[in-house]
């Protein structure tokens, strides 16, 4: 078995949506003649490179992601290419690239959007459409994950595929890096932190053959 980090990493280059929190990291402790150890102090957004968005962040009743069932986050994980997809990823588009690769009821899909993650904020990402969010639901699937910053378009006020995760109790992943996985089959690993009463929290996303 082979294991695929499918996580960016992050740093003060990390894209983040206009007007979100930068990352920074301070050495607070340094090794030397009165300390024997390393500490930094970090000051990011939840929602910093890879992440699993809390239903509390699209939905004022929805739990924070201390509270949320990891065990959606670690599983049999479907991916798929729609790098060409325009604006938004479809029902349609998304069953075809899953028939590609003869998986018809997955509990998680990863949809790569991008030939290669961008360096820099992306204002026009590929968006999931909430067809294809309820459609996944119908499948019993229970995560979609994303190379993009959002299931949603960037100036979204109706917040339309996370609504639509909401009233299927599925899960969240965004800002994956997808760039080197190809399509198919694979073990998901993927839990957040640990974060109580927050809207979001990052993960070390990995991928294992099967």
């Amino acid at each position: 078995m082979t294991i695929i980090d499918i996580t960016p990493p992050v740093s003060t280059k990390t894209p983040m949506f206009p007007g979100d929190t930068i990352f920074s990291a301070t050495r607070r402790w340094e090794i030397g003649d009165d300390c024997p150890v390393n500490v930094s102090k970090l000051v990011m957004s939840t929602h910093a490179g890879a992440h699993a968005d809390a239903p509390l962040h699209y939905h004022a009743d929805g739990k924070p992601i201390d509270e949320v069932d990891v065990s959606a986050y670690v599983g049999p994980a479907a991916v798929v290419h729609l790098t060409d997809a325009g604006p938004a990823v479809g029902k349609e588009a998304l069953m075809h690239a899953l028939d590609a690769i003869s998986v018809t009821a997955p509990e998680r899909v990863l949809i790569r959007t991008y030939d290669q993650l961008p360096a820099a904020w992306d204002e026009n990402f590929t968006a999931i459409g909430a067809d294809a969010i309820e459609w996944l639901a119908q499948q019993g699937c229970r995560l979609i994950g994303v190379d993009t910053p959002s299931l949603d378009p960037a100036t979204s006020k109706t917040m339309d595929a996370h609504n639509a995760v909401y009233l299927a109790d599925m899960r969240i992943l965004e800002g994956l890096k997808l760039d080197h996985v190809a399509p198919g089959v694979y073990e998901l690993i993927a839990p957040p932190l640990k974060l109580e009463g927050l809207d979001a929290a990052p993960v070390r996303a990995l991928l294992r053959t099967l």
